[in-house]
């Protein structure tokens, strides 16, 4: 009798955008058929075992699902009759734990987390029918995640049996900012051509090697090592269709592959100027099992060269790397002056050689004196780079910053002049009225030209007084040419000196993006830097370097006055307090004490700081870390009561300390009934949102007196964006 053939299964393998082409190649390896490539990733057929070698080998992956089915769902509530309706419990086992995403574009489902949210109550609700338990819910390597996809009103439903992003090899410890992920490294090394010149025995060098992930990604490939041979967890072993004899023979192939691949006699070699990066990186490649075959050495750029004569042909290697491309604006002169000592090793030393260099500031390519002669476009997470491939020889030399050079005089440009113009006559003015005004601190340009969208805040410091720039950058959308983003970027930046007169030394620069799923902007620097800058007569800290936001919102100017002016004698309610400039402005206008309440710690020392740089005794102002939302509700069983409450909440919140998801536009009501209950006889409850067509909830009106005072607090320097947020003042109705 003939063994029955195993089912046809539908899958998905996502990549990172740019190397889908070279995932289908994988995947075909892997055993999978009928490949359709996409923007992000790779629609195949084939059988469980075929998902997992793709889950085991591809080295380009980022996640591989497979489809359960498909359905037609035209709002929330259908959404979730037909999630019920599939029987769960072929895919979860009792006591297994359960993570649900949704992504893509639905017409009644706008926002992914609501669609998650749905979609982990349709599978519990079945489940618990089913069997009378519920899953627990699991955000970090659940047995089961469920994945849901929305193209229009059609749905999508899958287990994702990665369960984790691949490139989480499971090899690299803590990494430094801004780091080259796994499986971004391994597409560059395989669009390179390492596998073949490896299998050839050539040598390898990154000579600027930091933790080490194109190196160990390197030997990996070299070695014939599975890039998930090290990874403990997969989305598959917690799921109840998982077949542990099948993974476990891959493993043991993967495994006898890997012993025979030791015996490569490929070189691969990484050097860094810094210690504790070659430390990093040999302990990486511990972890990944190639410790032994790679060589990691501290020595400078200046000195990367080929292993000895004699041990290689000549013309028989690949020097691949990353360098810096200054992230920050005061890094992009350090960054020029690293390419340029590259591009001089290359030419010195390295001819006949291939060389990838990955960027993600194109004109810094130039500065490196060799043409590539193939240039392509990947992502780095949000980060779009090129990767120039070059052939290192006199046919490649050109004037090191051909175009670099153009790059120093676009103030010159007609676009730069423009702009330059645009930013005078706001300076002018602005700084008249903020010299009448006192006020230090302003928004100098907002968008003001739509095809220059950028937020520029001018910050004068005391002690020493000195002015500061931050320059926000409104992400373009994708449709716009990168180079076209990078040019007008470039006449931004090349004019603010010369209109301010800050100079570069002084000016911050952040792109401002939409995070996938919701997720909260982290800390961008460890550098800790504080400055001091002076408003309404008060001192606040501020940071330029190490937040997106410097921790001073300067469109709530005349909404923290408004809070002076109504805190005398009366006590303080500070709910999302963030860096606690509303408490210092309630204090000096003479509250008798205050709660400040937010999740950060971090946020709630530099709160108490701003109190203390003010001369407020600590003893009449206390400070609670918790989630806003639980402490209102434990503060409604208390006797306390509060005078005047300021309530600020984000416009949208997934901390991980945090239980559920907090969508301002979803949520307001219930804090605003919740800090009703808590506000003293004639109190006042003000509430603010920053959320982009925010609309307050029609039925507050009716139980509250409501007067709207977005107008009488916007400043004049947010004139031009009056959506820039909403206030409201909330007092209870008079007695009949």
């Amino acid at each position: 009798m003939h063994e029955p053939r195993p089912p046809v299964l539908k899958f998905l393998a996502s990549a990172p955008r740019g190397l889908s082409d070279l995932l289908a190649r994988e995947l075909a390896a892997c055993g999978a058929r009928e490949l359709r490539e996409r923007s992000t990733g790779v629609a195949f057929t084939g059988s469980l075992e075929s998902a997992y070698r793709a889950c085991l080998w591809a080295r380009t992956a980022n996640r591989v699902f497979l489809e359960l089915g498909a359905f037609e769902a035209r709002d929330a509530q259908e959404f979730y009759a037909a999630v019920r309706a599939i029987d769960w419990s072929a895919h979860l086992a009792p006591g297994a734990t359960l993570a649900c995403d949704f992504s893509g574009r639905h017409p009644a489902i706008t926002h992914t987390h609501f669609g998650a949210l749905k979609l982990k109550d349709g599978i519990v609700d079945a489940l618990r029918e089913a069997s009378g338990s519920r899953p627990d819910v699991a955000l970090e390597r659940p047995g089961v995640r469920v994945h849901a996809h929305a193209r229009g009103a059609h749905v999508t439903l899958a287990i994702d049996l990665a369960g984790e992003s691949l490139h989480r090899r499971g090899y690299r410890g803590a990494a430094g900012e801004a780091p080259l992920k796994e499986n971004v490294a391994a597409g560059l090394l395989l669009r390179a051509g390492w596998e073949s010149l490896a299998a050839q025995g050539a040598e390898f060098l990154d000579p600027l090697c930091g933790s080490g992930t194109l190196v160990i990604e390197a030997a990996l490939i070299a070695g014939d090592r599975a890039p998930g041979l090290t990874r403990e967890y997969f989305g598959f072993l917690g799921w109840r269709g998982h077949d542990a004899p099948l993974w476990e023979n891959l493993r043991a192939e993967a495994l006898a592959r890997a012993r025979a691949g030791e015996a490569s006699s490929a070189s691969v070699r990484g050097r860094d100027r810094d210690s504790h990066a070659i430390r990093t990186a040999r302990e990486n490649a511990a972890r990944a099992g190639v410790g032994a075959r790679v060589q990691l050495e501290v020595g400078a750029l200046a000195d990367a060269a080929p292993l000895a004569a004699g041990r290689r042909p000549d013309g028989f290697g690949l020097l691949a790397t990353n360098p810096p491309y200054g992230v920050r604006l005061e890094d992009h002169a350090r960054a020029r002056a690293i390419h340029r000592e590259l591009g001089a090793v290359l030419r010195a030393r390295f001819a006949g050689w291939s060389a990838a260099v990955l960027t993600g500031a194109p004109e810094l390519g130039m500065e490196l004196g060799l043409r590539a002669y193939r240039t392509h476009t990947l992502w780095n997470g949000s980060i779009e780079c090129r990767l120039l491939r070059i052939e290192v020889g006199p046919e490649s030399e050109r004037q090191p910053g051909t175009l670099g050079k153009g790059a120093a005089h676009l103030k010159d440009n007609a676009g730069a002049r423009m702009f330059a113009n645009r930013l005078a006559k706001n300076l002018k003015r602005l700084r008249a009225w903020a010299t009448r005004s006192a006020v230090s601190c302003y928004r100098l340009y907002d968008a003001d030209m739509p095809e220059y969208a950028f937020a520029i805040d001018l910050y004068r410091t005391t002690d020493p007084e000195e002015d500061w720039l931050c320059v926000q950058e409104y992400a373009a959308p994708v449709e716009i040419e990168r180079e076209a983003v990078q040019r007008r970027r470039g006449e931004v930046l090349a004019s603010l000196a010369g209109v301010t007169g800050v100079p570069p030394e002084r000016t911050r620069a952040r792109t401002r993006r939409r995070t996938p799923r919701g997720e909260q902007y982290g800390k961008l620097a460890e550098r800790e830097r504080f400055h001091v800058v002076a408003e309404g007569g008060l001192r606040f800290r501020v940071n330029f370097d190490d937040y997106l936001d410097t921790g001073l919102f300067l469109d709530h100017r005349l909404t923290r006055a408004r809070l002076r002016d109504a805190a005398r004698g009366g006590s303080f309610l500070n709910l999302f307090a963030y860096t606690g400039t509303a408490t210092v402005y309630a204090a000096a206008g003479g509250a008798s004490a205050s709660i400040s309440v937010d999740l950060s710690r971090t946020y709630l020392e530099w709160a108490q700081q701003n109190l203390a740089l003010n001369g407020f005794a600590a003893t009449a102002h206390s400070f609670v870390q918790a989630d806003c939302r639980e402490w209102l509700a434990g503060a409604a069983e208390r006797p306390a009561r509060f005078d005047l409450i300021f309530l600020d909440p984000p416009t949208f919140s997934n901390s991980k300390r945090m239980e559920g998801v907090l969508d301002v536009a979803r949520d307001h009501a219930q804090l605003i009934d919740a800090c009703m209950r808590l506000l003293a006889p004639g109190g006042l409850l003000v509430f603010s949102t920053n959320a982009q067509r925010f609309r307050l909830a029609s039925e507050l009106a009716g139980r509250y007196s409501v007067a709207d005072v977005s107008a009488a607090t916007l400043p004049e320097d947010f004139a031009r964006n009056p959506r820039i947020h909403r206030c409201y003042e909330i007092r209870a109705p008079a007695a009949a």
